[in-house]
């Protein structure tokens, strides 16, 4: 089993930057696929960026080139940093992990955290 803990939200400006860590329980982490997604208020929950066991990245368009998504499996820990941040990005964040892919049911998922980007 795996448990998924999320930090790193809060109350940004418009304009400003934040990381978000993910940090994984137990020994599989490095095999797993890591996402983070997100979940504005009325809306669907939606993958933000992904990242597979092997490094290679995937990222939503609304986030392309000012987001960067990176994991450290030494310390079983993802990372989502987000530049330029919009009101529009304001949201809860969540992480989720799959051995065989990211979808929309993930075998894990953390509890999430909130982003407010204010402007």
């Amino acid at each position: 089993q795996v448990q998924l803990v999320e930090s790193g939200g809060g109350l940004v400006q418009a304009g400003g930057s934040l990381r978000l860590s993910c940090e994984a329980s137990g020994s599989i982490f490095s095999d797993l696929a890591v996402g983070w997604y997100r979940q504005a208020p009325g809306k669907e929950r939606d993958l933000v960026a992904g990242i597979t066991s092997s490094g290679r990245t995937t990222y939503t368009a609304s986030v392309r080139g000012r987001s960067s998504i990176s994991r450290d499996n030494a310390k079983n820990t993802a990372y989502l940093e987000m530049n330029s941040l919009k009101p529009e990005d304001t949201a809860v964040y969540y992480c989720a992990a799959d051995p065989y892919g990211l979808g929309d049911e993930n075998d894990y998922w953390g509890k999430g955290t909130l982003v407010t980007a204010s402007s």
